[in-house]
């Protein structure tokens, strides 16, 4: 018979005899970085979405418990949002003040 992961009391699957230990998932702390990246700092949407990346290849590989997949997943989406933010917001603070060093210089 073949050896079968069993569910543990606490939820984590339990791996099989000769196997390394599955790590748990970190879905819920990378998915509140993910919006803490969007709303306050988007440092910390930068950690989500390394944590997220490196995690959802872990799950794909079989490391890491892959129940918090979704969880992971859609915190790294938010990461990813709130950097891309946080870029389009440096850019148009770049421009306002380009464009008011331009409009001073004219006399407006």
């Amino acid at each position: 018979m073949q050896d079968v992961p069993q569910q543990t009391p606490q939820g984590g699957v339990e791996p099989a005899p000769g196997t390394s230990p599955i790590k748990p998932h970190r879905g819920g702390a990378i998915l509140a970085l993910g919006i803490i990246g969007i709303v306050i700092c988007f440092v910390t949407g930068i950690i989500a979405w390394v944590m997220g990346s490196s995690d959802l290849k872990e799950m794909d590989a079989g490391t890491r418990d892959p129940s918090g997949y979704s969880l992971t997943k859609a915190g790294m989406i938010c990461g990813i949002i709130g950097v891309i933010l946080a870029v389009l917001s440096i850019f148009w603070m770049i421009f306002v003040i380009g464009l008011s060093g331009v409009l001073g210089a004219v006399g407006c």
